[in-house]
């Protein structure tokens, strides 16, 4: 509950957050973003009941979209569109190692003192990042467009309205089709794989499974690398190689061989990661000026409902056959996302 709380604020708020925050200017709404994500998560450790620590977590959760979805507008609007690929793997791969770090310092944190300290310690460093990003992010270019093309007024209708037109975009849509199967495939399979692996013939320990997520640490090398490769072959071709890593890393954890298996998910996750980054990259093309951040609001949401269904969906398969079956709806709906990727992508002809 405590984690769903958290991707729920998320996927509530993106949408939302991004057509609002649209005309403000992009470094402010970061910083406040993540002073906005810091207090809770001080707060958090002052919980006395459960229900106190869910409703911090969603509070966080609502504030994530202001960070993540403004610096993917942020970079898409900084740099020139032959280098936006790369810079997006930079920051992914930034997402990944963070991620990473929060899971591994939180755990010792709580090993060696309690719960309490681990939030403390996060929000400090989420105080810390804010006062970083205020001191050393350049302001950025105010868009001309915002002011005449995204909303004539910020009332919620014109919001709702704006974002409708969006959803009439074919390229837009596929976007957020693959980013919704970005962290489905990432969630479904390191979250169902763990019975997988406690179970015979590999009998792992709880510290065991919580150790494969080191695998993302090989992500930090090979998603900046991918996002030279894209800038040089392009988004449609690199997202399909992306994804055909990554459905070929699921089939590898079928192997009975355990070091096989953590192959699999090395060559799944980079996979990921290097969808995510021309997933983004593609927002920059794909959304109209004007619309950017709301764009990249609504890709937010359909990522965390990705990773929202992936801790439930796969389920029903397992019953049925467990982690093969598992594996084969994993892949079809990368097959899927694959196919959609190829088809919405294509760059309009000229008319």
């Amino acid at each position: 509950m405590t984690v769903s709380a958290a991707t729920l604020g998320v996927a509530l708020s993106a949408p939302l957050f991004g057509a609002l925050t649209e005309r403000m200017a992009r470094k402010r709404v970061i910083v406040i973003s993540l002073l906005g994500v810091s207090l809770p998560t001080l707060l958090a450790a002052t919980s006395t009941s459960l229900v106190q620590l869910i409703f911090w977590r969603f509070l966080q959760g609502i504030m994530v979209p202001g960070i993540i979805a403004v610096v993917v507008t942020y970079i898409g609007e900084e740099w020139p569109p032959d280098r936006v690929a790369l810079i997006m793997s930079i920051y992914v791969s930034g997402t990944a190692l963070g991620g990473f770090t929060g899971r591994v310092s939180s755990g010792i944190l709580a090993d060696h003192f309690n719960w309490r300290v681990s939030f403390l310690v996060l929000g400090t460093a989420a105080l810390a990042g804010a006062a970083a990003v205020a001191a050393w992010l350049p302001p950025g270019r105010r868009p001309a467009t915002i002011t005449k093309s995204a909303t004539k007024s910020g009332s919620l209708p014109a919001v709702i309205y704006h974002m409708q037109g969006l959803f009439r975009s074919r390229r837009l849509v596929a976007t957020f089709a693959v980013g919704f199967n970005v962290l489905f495939s990432l969630v479904g399979v390191f979250t169902w794989i763990t019975f997988h692996l406690s179970a015979a013939p590999f009998l792992l320990s709880t510290t065991a499974l919580s150790s494969l997520f080191f695998v993302y640490l090989i992500g930090l090398v090979v998603t900046p690398a991918a996002g030279f490769l894209i800038t040089k072959v392009g988004l449609r071709a690199g997202i399909a190689g992306a994804i055909c890593c990554s459905m070929a890393g699921v089939l590898l954890t079928l192997a009975p061989s355990l070091p096989v298996v953590i192959l699999g998910l090395t060559m799944l996750s980079s996979g990921v990661f290097i969808s995510q980054t021309a997933s983004q990259s593609h927002l920059r093309v794909a959304a109209p000026p004007g619309a950017r951040v709301t764009a990249a609001g609504l890709y937010l949401t359909c990522y965390y409902l990705g990773g929202t269904a992936a801790g439930v969906v796969p389920g029903a398969f397992w019953a049925l056959g467990k982690w093969p079956a598992c594996v084969g709806f994993i892949v079809a709906m990368q097959a899927v996302a694959l196919a959609i990727a190829l088809v919405g992508w294509q760059t309009p002809k000229a008319v």
